[in-house]
């Protein structure tokens, strides 16, 4: 069945984008709860933050959410090792954060929350995409030079795969979207093998 609406549970202008690459039409309505971090590991942490901030917003529009409706949340974290980096508070804390991932692979986390609305019922579905990223060497010069673009500071681990830091990134093991913030084609099948609905 072809989906009739959906709903995009987030801000994120490249989550945005990778739902207008596939020709989804969509209504943004982003959730605005305050985020907190449940779980012992990253998969846990994001597949925690989605469910979150579907039932957020769920819980705002649910008087009037039609029928053959698909809500969709993500929330993405950088981890390294077991330690989580976020945004980075400062350009000193960007430069801590990239020297930490120079030379190394380190790991990127969607969690994805979907939630469908049919005949009366509601049913939710959550589940998460890690990828491996591989870093090049960086020297200090690099990386200053990178935190002067701005780039990195409204960034989890200090750094955008889509922008100037692609010349940094030697490969990736997984889905590529996936880092930048939605796993389109995991999406695609989830809803489809979970919901039997076509986005």
């Amino acid at each position: 069945m072809k989906i009739s609406k959906v709903i995009l549970a987030s801000k994120s202008p490249r989550r945005r984008e990778l739902l207008d690459q596939i020709k989804v039409e969509y209504e943004c309505i982003p959730s605005t709860m305050e985020e907190i971090m449940e779980g012992d590991t990253p998969s846990e942490i994001v597949c925690s933050l989605s469910k979150q901030k579907i039932s957020d917003v769920y819980n705002k529009i649910k008087d009037e959410i039609k029928e053959n409706t698909l809500i969709i949340s993500a929330d993405t974290i950088v981890a390294f090792g077991d330690r989580i980096l976020g945004k980075p508070r400062d350009e000193q804390d960007a430069l801590e954060m990239l020297t930490m991932l120079s030379g190394k692979a380190h790991q990127v986390y969607t969690g994805v929350s979907i939630m469908y609305v049919n005949n009366g019922e509601t049913r939710m579905h959550t589940f998460y995409e890690c990828s491996d990223v591989f870093v090049s060497e960086l020297s200090r010069e690099n990386i200053i030079e990178y935190i002067a673009t701005k780039e990195p500071m409204d960034k989890a681990g200090s750094y955008g795969i889509q922008g100037y830091f692609a010349k940094y990134v030697e490969k990736i093991d997984g889905d590529y979207n996936n880092i930048v913030g939605l796993p389109i084609s995991r999406l695609y099948r989830e809803a489809k093998d979970k919901f039997n609905i076509e986005l």
